[in-house]
């Protein structure tokens, strides 16, 4: 998944700055971060607890406001499509990064369907699942504090026919606290007509972005190294220390970032930007973290790189009518087509997340676009770039969420009752390449121009990411080697976890959210992480 965006604009602009800080100012080394979405935030927790000078910036008014997510995808099992391998690197991706952000995890089942009409079988997937589930448990075994998705032989399970009928009679609980349990209501609401057997139960859990946001908030504001510029609109990038720069394997030492701040104030029911003068500040490294507009800083870097950007949707409804808590749901389809995927997502409250992932829906005809010759950066038509930037428009997020509520509702008839909130969940995803099945991507090196650049497909990456660029820094001598931190970092012992708990990520979570437009019931979780065993997971509930 994709990072909220920086706002990049590739103007010349003069050093006749209000404050321009060098480099050299200080013996603490600097780091520059451009974009503030999971990427950026991630990286820089990573860094500014190494003891970097850490400088984050980004367009929007909190960190990880972007594209839509919904669970963590532990296994990769949502892609039929996608290697086994690939699948086993997601599931070890989603356990560290776990551990990173507890607090942001809905310990919730996701069930998967294959309906009727798919050409594939259930059978197929259980190759995959078994060798997740050995991988699983030989990550245990390197780390029993991996172990946070539950026993290793419940990580997938198998419902019949038969099982799903005597199931669907039995009372509803409206608290699940076994595999059972949850199937009760994908037993009554599921139409089982339309679905192949077994169904499979597989523990992936909910990834609540709101709460992925407080807890990058709360985590940076831990170190005193790492400095946030939200509001912010980066100028341009230009190479400062440059050895023979007319050379195309030239050399950067430092970088200088242009900036500037946004004030925002209201007046009455409208929101006016005051900028302020353009800033400086000079950085021993460089990370591009932009999202889908990390095109943008690769021209300005000098890098020729191919990528596609994809606009997607997910749709915000509610309804009350599940009798209790429930499982996500999946029914697989084939991308892109009329009967492509689609996707339930549970919050509490009522409120429901939907993917739909046609044309119609999740996907959009013109959506797909590439880079070319001419530039590193794709060209969203202008519409999704305004739905980004400023928001959509109502006449067609209402008829693509009612869409999605017609098309869920296929396969779970009494949805058909749930209403439109009025918002979404949107963005730009960056695919490296020229491959938009891709799902594994982490970060792209350039020590010789002392250059990262972030390529998060999945969110989930974005650890792995930090540590290549920590590798580099050591390689390139601007952090020392053998740093306590970087073992506190693999133990886990991250200094926000120590001082903050799940309550406070609560009131934050639902600050942000009530910015962000959105129900209150959405920054919280049906099933949280207990405080008292970190090192063993299990749901509690909230």
């Amino acid at each position: 998944m994709t990072q909220s965006p920086t706002n990049i604009q590739s103007q010349t602009v003069t050093r006749d700055t209000a404050n321009h800080v060098k480099a050299n100012d200080s013996q603490v080394k600097r780091v520059g971060i451009l974009g503030g979405g999971t990427a950026g935030a991630t990286i820089a927790i990573r860094l500014a607890a190494l003891g970097l000078e850490t400088y984050v910036f980004e367009k929007q008014n909190s960190l990880i406001d972007g594209p839509p997510m919904c669970h963590l995808h532990a296994g990769g099992n949502l892609y039929r499509e996608i290697p086994d391998e690939d699948c086993v690197a997601l599931l070890k991706q989603c356990i560290d990064i776990l551990r990173l952000y507890p607090y942001t995890i809905d310990v919730r089942p996701t069930v998967f369907a294959v309906p009727t009409r798919d050409a594939g079988l259930p059978e197929d997937l259980l190759p995959r699942l078994d060798i997740l589930t050995d991988a699983y448990r030989n990550l245990i075994e390197q780390d029993v504090n991996n172990k946070v998705l539950g026993e290793p032989e419940d990580y997938y399970q198998l419902y019949s026919h038969e099982q799903l009928i005597e199931l669907s009679e039995r009372e509803q609980v409206k608290v699940p606290s076994s595999s059972d349990e949850w199937m009760i209501p994908v037993a009554k609401h599921l139409d089982l007509n339309k679905v192949k057997f077994p169904l499979i139960m597989v523990q992936e859990y909910g990834w609540n972005i709101f709460r992925l946001a407080a807890s990058a908030k709360l985590a940076l504001e831990e170190y005193d190294h790492a400095h946030v510029f939200t509001d912010t609109k980066v100028k341009q990038v230009v190479a400062v220390d440059c050895d023979d720069c007319a050379n195309i394997n030239h050399h950067v030492s430092q970088w200088r970032i242009d900036y500037q701040q946004q004030h925002r104030a209201s007046r009455g029911n409208e929101t006016h930007n005051n900028e302020a003068k353009i800033e400086s500040i000079e950085v021993d490294y460089l990370v591009n973290a932009c999202g889908f507009r990390t095109g943008i800083i690769d021209d300005m870097v000098g890098v020729e790189v191919k990528r596609m950007v994809e606009f997607k949707s997910s749709y915000i409804t509610h309804w009350g009518e599940t009798g209790g808590q429930i499982p996500e749901i999946i029914i697989y389809g084939e991308r892109g087509t009329p009967e492509g995927m689609a996707q339930l997502t549970p919050y509490p409250g009522g409120y429901f997340q939907i993917h739909g992932m046609s044309k119609s829906i999740t996907l959009f005809d013109d959506g797909l676009v590439a880079s070319n010759e001419a530039s590193a950066q794709p060209k969203l038509p202008a519409q999704y770039v305004h739905y980004i930037d400023d928001g959509w428009d109502k006449a067609p997020l209402q008829a693509r969420s009612q869409q999605s509520i017609d098309y869920m509702a296929e396969f779970v008839p009494t949805f058909k009752s749930a209403r439109t909130v009025g918002n979404a969940l949107y963005g730009g995803q960056q695919i490296p390449g020229s491959d938009d099945t891709l799902r594994v991507a982490d970060v792209s090196l350039y020590p010789n121009l002392h250059y990262a650049r972030a390529e998060n497909v999945k969110a989930s990456s974005a650890l792995l990411a930090a540590d290549e660029i920590v590798n580099q820094l050591i390689e390139l001598e601007l952090l020392e080697n053998n740093l306590p931190a970087n073992q506190d970092r693999h133990d886990h012992e991250w200094a926000y976890l120590i001082r903050h708990d799940s309550l406070t990520i609560d009131e934050v979570a639902q600050v942000l959210a009530r910015e962000r437009g959105f129900p209150l019931a959405m920054a919280g979780v049906n099933h949280s992480i207990r405080e008292e065993a970190l090192n063993n997971l299990t749901p509690d509930e909230v």
